[in-house]
């Protein structure tokens, strides 16, 4: 048995997956067991909930298969040269080739930091645009397609094209035939944008998508035209308003020229005003242009009708939900966890595939991967007010469920095992009716304790999707699909449908349920019908 530990680790969103002769066993983020949102530790709690899941010992681990190539950064160090020739990025240089430099390093250190863990075990290194392609195709289950995947930072790539094929089942090939590299980067302008308004770069990019509904692109649509330029080999980035980045600690990512032609930067205490939701807008609208136009490109360089899309910039919702509407290609597939935390399972896929003769599997459609418990280990006498009942049947827990959700409660769901990624997928959810016009404001206010302005993703059975939402949404069921679609009653005003208060344009992530479809839970799809 070859048993190959995949890991995300000492960046951001750590997270393990183990693969025993090309099964996925289990995956799980660190921040899911620690609480540590978006922790870069090493992921100890998920390694050891997965050694003690397949009944390994450290020792008994062949390969481990890691997110990142040090080699690949020293591309960057030379190119860096190219900076000095013009008067915007000469400052740049010399920070860049020494910050691409000490990451290299580092990165190498770490690898030696994971052998020692691991006695017996050869660490490899895969790019991390890889580990990214061969997540999001092998857990598509197409035969064919292309695969985009657009970040912030690989090692040097910010995007990457590939052709995914499957000659033999659970045998999946990628042949990357173009690539974007630093620094025309999608992902460091949406954090840039987000740093200056006054939101969390790499967490609150989610912030930024939502608050750009409720703006006017227009007000700064020539700004982001001029900003991410579209070209005829992808997309270039202005360095007089994004200067080059250096990965060191401090630099700036907008320059004096972006401050004076948008706003002074938002300190997070300050309230939002029209001008900063101007600013989303347009950032978000060049966002989907820009995205539209290299899925084209993908559509056109591999001639393939499906579309599997990977990388931090594939969680923007509204802009995948774009590539969607115009109608690109027939399908689009985003798997659960596309981020950084999602490349432990393709990091491991990728040392399997270049290892062993076995197929993958378990991988497609697979949602549920991390630890579940049988009973309830919360401490009940922290709340002494609270009434316990306890369900016995499947029946009886969703009648209480839609019970609940009739009365206008709100519902937390625990149950089974933790989702992959970072949406609720029906086993941690939190559930509410939308027909209280209130509950998204308290949801936010009370739960969440996050902006007002948040939105929520309805839940659809499937055979009512096509009538509640755009024909984007009534595609093929999945709850690995994670789009935007406008919220659209069948034949009736909005309001009277679903009185909740939805965006100034509408966008939802429309969650459609079945009992057949092997994502939701039938707890999590079945409540919407007694409901």
């Amino acid at each position: 048995m070859k048993a190959v530990l995949g890991l995300c680790s000492y960046t951001h969103d750590s997270a393990a997956a183990l693969l025993l002769d090309g099964r996925l066993v289990g995956f799980v983020e660190e921040e899911r067991l620690g609480q540590d949102k978006h922790t870069k530790a090493y992921p100890e709690l998920a390694v050891t909930w997965l050694l003690k899941e397949a009944g390994l010992r450290p020792q008994d681990i062949d390969a481990v298969g890691y997110n990142f190539s040090a080699a690949h950064y020293l591309h960057a160090v030379p190119r860096a040269a190219k900076l000095l020739l013009s008067a915007e990025t000469r400052s740049r240089a010399v920070p860049r080739g020494l910050g691409f430099t000490t990451v290299a390093g580092r990165t190498l250190a770490r690898r030696h930091t994971l052998a020692g863990k691991f006695p017996n075990a050869q660490v490899r290194s895969s790019l991390h645009h890889t580990t990214h392609q061969t997540y999001a195709f092998a857990a598509s289950g197409f035969q064919e397609a292309a695969v985009l995947v657009v970040d912030s930072l690989g090692e040097t790539q910010t995007t990457t094209i590939a052709h995914g094929r499957q000659p033999s089942p659970g045998r999946p090939q990628l042949r990357t035939f173009h690539a974007i590299d630093d620094p025309a980067s999608l992902g460091y302008v949406y954090g840039a944008v987000t740093m200056h308004l006054g939101w969390r770069r790499g967490d609150e990019e989610g912030t930024v998508m939502a608050l750009a509904a409720l703006g006017d692109p227009a007000r700064f649509r020539p700004l982001f035209e001029h900003a991410v330029r579209t070209t005829r080999t992808g997309f270039v980035v202005a360095p007089d308003l994004f200067p080059p980045r250096t990965l060191r600690r401090g630099a700036a990512r907008v320059t004096a020229g972006f401050i004076a032609a948008t706003c002074p930067p938002r300190r997070p205490d300050e309230p939002v005003e029209q001008i900063h939701r101007d600013l989303a807008a347009a950032l978000q609208e060049r966002t989907e242009a820009v995205l539209c136009h290299l899925a084209r490109m993908a559509r056109q360089g591999t001639g393939a009708s499906r579309l599997c899309l990977g990388g931090g910039v594939a969680a923007n919702c509204v802009g995948v939900g774009r590539i969607v509407e115009e109608g690109i290609f027939d399908e689009v597939f985003v798997p659960p966890a596309p981020g950084d935390s999602g490349t432990a399972i393709g990091a491991a896929a990728a040392v399997h595939l270049t290892t062993a003769p076995q197929p993958l599997t378990g991988f497609a459609g697979a949602c549920y991967l991390g630890p579940s418990w049988a009973s309830p280990i919360t401490d009940w006498d922290r709340w002494p007010g609270l009434r316990t009942q306890r369900l016995t049947s499947d029946h009886a827990r969703v009648e209480f469920l839609a019970n609940q959700l009739a009365q206008g409660r709100i519902v937390g769901l625990f149950q089974g095992r933790v989702e992959a990624g970072p949406r609720a997928l029906g086993n941690r959810s939190i559930l509410a009716s939308p027909l209280s016009t209130a509950i998204a404001d308290r949801l936010n206010a009370t739960v969440k304790f996050r902006e007002p302005f948040r939105p929520f993703a309805p839940v659809v059975q499937a055979p009512n999707a096509r009538g509640s939402t755009s024909p984007s949404a009534s595609r093929r069921p999945s709850c690995r699909w994670r789009r935007r679609s406008p919220t659209r009653p069948a034949n009736r005003p909005r309001r009277s449908c679903t009185p909740t208060r939805q965006h100034a344009s509408r966008p939802s992530r429309p969650a459609r349920t079945r009992s057949c479809t092997p994502c939701w839970t039938p707890s999590h799809g079945a409540p919407a019908s007694p409901y």
